[in-house]
This record gives C-alpha cells, structure tokens and sequence, in this order.
C-alpha cells in the first residue's frame, strides 16, 4: 500500500536558522544556549543544526523534553529549568542533564536524587529577579546558596551556573530593567561570597540580546530569535524559518446571499468562488482570527471567510476557480507576498511565538532550504513541492 503525501505540511527552513543562529553569535560573541522548548518552538528536530552552526549548549523546559534529545544523540550541555519537586531527577543526574534551581525544597530533591545515582547534580540557581513567577525570591536566595554550598561540600550537587529572566526587555528604555540587571548582579555576588563558584550567568534571552539590556552577562539564552521572531520588534536582520503550506480538499462555485460556515458570519455579497482547506484551529490556526486572516494562492492574497471550524476554513477566490489539489501558503517569510507570522499574530491578537508553537501534529515536519525554495527557477509559495524529506508528525509541545 503506497503513502500518500501529507495534505498539509510544515516546512521548516534549515537554513535560515542557521543564518540567525550566527546573528547572535556575532551579538553575544558566541555565548548561545540555544533554547528548544516545547519542540523548538514547533519546528522540530533541529538541534544538531543550531549545535553545528555555533551554539554551545541547550535549554528546555521540562527533563522529558532533555532526555529526548540525548535519545537524539545530543552529547552537549543541555539545562532544564522547569519542573515540580517530583519529577525523575534521578534521570537527569545519570544523563549528565543541567538542573534549575528556584527554591530549597527543589535543591533536596535534586540533591536526594543524586545520593541514590552515586554522581553530583549539575545545578543553576534560579533567581527571580522581578518577574514575579519562577526563581527563587530574593529574601530566599541567601539561604538557597547557603543550602547549595552545604550540598556541594558533600559531594552531592556541583553549582555550575546562575540564571534569572528579565520582566521587560522588550522594552529597553523600562528602568525595570536597570532594578532587574542589578538583583541578578546582587544574587552572582551573594552566591559567591558564599564559596560558590558558577562558571555560568544567564539572564538574557532574545529581546535582551537584540536590544543590548542584557549585554556583558555571560551566555543568552536564545529561542525565538534562532527562529525569526524578534519580541522586541528592533530589526529586520532575522530570516523567518517556517511555512505553511496546505491543499485545496474542493471548490466550487456560490450565488450572492450564500452563507459560509457556523452562524453564516459571512455572506458572499456576490456569486464567487470558495475552496475548502483542510486545515483548522485544531491544527493551530486561531479561531480568533475568522473573519481577518488571509492566505496565498495563484500569487495574490484571498481573504478567509466564515468561521474557522476545528478542520476546516474557507477562502474566497472571487473569479478565480481553485483546483481540488492545488497549493496554498497559509504562512511563510513573506518573500513574495505570502502572509507571515508576524500578521497571523496580529490577526489572532497574541504574539508570533504563540503561532508558530500550535501547529498541530496533523501537520508533517518537512526541512527544506529556504534559499533553494527561493532560488533560480523556484515557483515561491503556493506551488507544489518539488522535493522533501518527510518526518514523523511531532508531538504537540509539552
């Protein structure tokens, strides 16, 4: 029984995250945790790249998402910084996993965990420098360094870093960031007066790092940037790294005072063409964004019409009548026309990050070369591929 190809995929530009991983490395003289989170940000299984093209070190959320990527074959530093007082530390320490650090009832799990292994864990105390979430609070942080200290002094943890997260970085001229930069220089200098020794300080992520808040403080961590997104908004320099392309399931032609989709939210004011993709906010597509978003067909944008349904939406193609099977770019980096990201978060009233981290695992991971699907002879979005190497649907991000 032959595979058909996916009706949809995701194309995830290889090259473009290399071309913005060594971005940052100019920026942070190749100082980068490359931050892959929730499936690196929905683009997949892209480690080794980010790794070969400079990155030092890797940051996810949760120990499942690290154990999965020394499955991987991953052999470089990787740090998980979010996970509850029960969660298998014990895998972490055996898999040479770095652990964050945010209160003392964590530091004796972590320390527990690594008695039972026989080897010390790998920490980085966590301070919440004004975020008001995760991280130790600062009248904490004295004892934390002082616990830490007991630990490394009976061999059960080594304190290998500092880290914290800036509340406003987005927002440089916020003198928040001034009172958030001096807390975590406070918290290294506490840390050390107690005879501790970290190797690593980290408090930039993108947004610092692209506006200069989080200069001269050791390693950045970088997510969103590596893949085109700029939370602050301050340059043009990052290549986006997805698109997504779908096919028409079937078209047809309507009279005027036909309605579309639950509560007929739209009505074709004249007779017109429809054609249906097979793609809805159970693949990722906000449902906030009915009635707004566009896509790319033929070469030119068509507007969305009726209510986006969990399956399914509807484009209006006016004169133009699609064929079942014929392409269609929801997304991509907007090179000919297409719509981005950045207008789909608008469109849905959220951030990029939130779209690109939502496409489902209906959706096939497909890599291919950004500058190839531009290149001499290319037919730019909207038309078949050409070549592909096709993934396993990846799962949805934890």
């Amino acid at each position: 029984m032959s595979m058909q190809s996916p009706v949809s995929e995701l194309l995830v530009h290889g090259d473009a995250i290399r071309d913005n991983t060594a971005r940052f490395l100019a920026l942070t003289q190749g100082r980068i945790m490359a931050v892959l989170k929730a499936d690196a940000f929905g683009h997949g299984s892209i480690a080794h790249s980010v790794l070969d093209a400079g990155a030092s070190s890797i940051g996810v959320t949760s120990i499942a998402e690290a154990l999965r990527l020394r499955a991987e074959g991953i052999t470089a530093p990787i740090l998980s910084w979010l996970n509850p007082p029960d969660a298998d530390f014990a895998a972490a320490v055996r898999e040479r996993i770095d652990l964050a650090v945010p209160s003392l009832e964590l530091l004796h799990a972590i320390a527990r965990a690594a008695r039972d292994v026989g080897a010390p864990a790998h920490v980085h105390l966590y301070v919440d420098v004004g975020t008001g979430r995760d991280g130790c609070p600062t009248q904490l942080w004295s004892a934390l360094c002082a616990l830490a200290r007991e630990h490394e002094r009976a061999g059960t943890l080594r304190v290998v870093g500092v880290m914290g997260h800036l509340s406003c970085a987005d927002d440089p001229g916020n003198p928040q960031n001034t009172r958030e930069r001096m807390c975590f220089e406070n918290a290294v200098r506490s840390a050390r007066r107690r005879e501790l020794a970290p190797e690593t300080l980290h408090l930039a992520a993108t947004a610092a790092t692209l506006t200069g808040v989080g200069a001269g403080l050791g390693t950045h961590r970088i997510g969103a940037g590596l893949f085109g997104i700029d939370p602050s908004h301050t340059t043009q320099l990052l290549r986006p790294a997805l698109t997504l392309a779908t096919s028409v399931v079937s078209a047809r032609e309507v009279a005027a005072g036909t309605g579309v989709g639950y509560g007929h939210e739209f009505v074709a004011p004249e007779r017109t063409h429809l054609a249906l993709l097979p793609l809805g906010y159970g693949d990722g597509l906000p449902r906030a964004a009915s009635g707004r978003a566009e896509v790319f067909a033929r070469g030119r944008r068509r507007p969305l019409v009726g209510r986006f349904s969990m399956d399914m939406v509807v484009v209006d193609t006016g004169d133009d009548a699609l064929e079942p099977g014929e392409s269609v770019t929801v997304f991509g980096p907007g090179d000919a026309g297409e719509p981005t990201v950045a207008e789909w978060a608008a469109w849905s009233n959220t951030i990029e990050h939130e779209i690109v981290t939502r496409v489902g695992c209906r959706v096939a991971r497909v890599h291919r070369s950004l500058d190839a699907e531009r290149g001499p002879g290319s037919a730019g979005p909207g038309a078949p591929p050409r070549s592909r190497v096709i993934l396993s649907p990846t799962p949805s991000p934890e």
